[in-house]
């Protein structure tokens, strides 16, 4: 979305323009300078993406990044062991059989879990404590979600999924960091709210472009909110991705009934309601284990 469009949607929501105007300029800004990066995001992390980047890296020099910080690698370890991600209960004892065994995927999943655990630390930000945590608990149950439906209903990459569903956020948490310099806005809920509908999929798209993240993640996390999306060919992460946000929302619904935005997510997949709730409860431990895994 351009400056212009997004500062008209604000302007004819009759919002203080003052505040927002500058807050969405800035926000434009960043975008078009790319290199868009969540704060206080440790050295570590940021190696660690741009050596997943390249296409010829070996799970040596991954190893080497990782082991580099020993909280990264007892976060690695800790996903690696987990009841979802180690079927066969043989304990991993050393992070070169853990990024072996687990992939690139999780890997970058355990760096994103490190950062945004860093994040939620730092002081200047623990004034948004309770909304930091709720946004990541909620990119937590969706990516157990994802992984859960990826590997039930597809043929997709289930932990391509988890790391998806992980990052759908993204875009959010850099608002809210931002925001923080402006408490006013985001005590008017509303305001805030609607700047973050409109904004959060092309920062999340930026964010995940400067981690150079594989393509099919990048479209899901700026695409599932679109249900009318051409639905040719096979099922994609985005179509995953877009039923996991939906289920997550019904499960916070005291008397759930399936709604047209509901019906079309399914369709995708092929799926009728009752397939879900029964796949659901069937992975409930496995998916509390993947949130165990992933601190939410």
């Amino acid at each position: 979305m351009s400056e212009t469009s997004a500062t008209s949607t604000v302007e004819m929501r009759a919002l203080p323009n003052t505040v927002v105007f500058g807050f969405v300029r800035s926000l434009a800004t960043e975008l078009s300078k790319g290199q868009v990066e969540l704060p206080s995001v440790p050295e570590v992390v940021i190696k660690l993406q741009r050596t997943l980047a390249d296409e010829n890296v070996n799970n040596e020099t991954v190893v080497l990044v990782v082991g580099a910080e020993p909280m990264l690698a007892g976060k690695l370890m800790n996903m690696a062991n987990s009841a979802a991600l180690n079927s066969s209960g043989r304990k991993i004892a050393d992070l070169r059989t853990a990024v072996a065994r687990v992939g690139f995927n999780i890997v970058r999943s355990a760096a994103l879990t490190f950062a945004v655990e860093q994040l939620r630390k730092v002081e200047e930000f623990q004034h948004l404590r309770g909304p930091l945590d709720d946004l990541w608990k909620n990119s937590v149950q969706i990516a157990a979600l994802c992984h859960v439906l990826a590997r039930r209903f597809t043929s997709l990459n289930g932990d391509a999924a988890l790391l998806a569903g992980l990052m759908h956020n993204v875009g959010r948490i850099y608002i809210l960091t931002r925001a923080s310099l402006n408490p006013a806005l985001i005590a008017d809920r509303l305001t805030y709210n609607s700047m973050v509908r409109d904004w959060h999929a092309n920062v999340g798209k930026a964010v995940l472009e400067n981690w150079r993240v594989a393509e099919e993640i990048v479209e899901a996390v700026t695409g599932y909110e679109d249900l009318d999306r051409e639905a040719r060919g096979p099922v994609t992460l985005t179509d995953v991705l877009s039923l996991a946000v939906l289920l997550e929302q019904k499960s916070r619904q005291v008397a759930p009934e399936p709604d047209d935005k509901f019906l079309k997510g399914l369709k995708r997949l092929q799926l009728q309601p009752g397939d879900c709730n029964s796949v659901l409860e069937e992975s409930a431990e496995e998916i509390a284990a993947l949130k165990a895994a992933l601190g939410g």
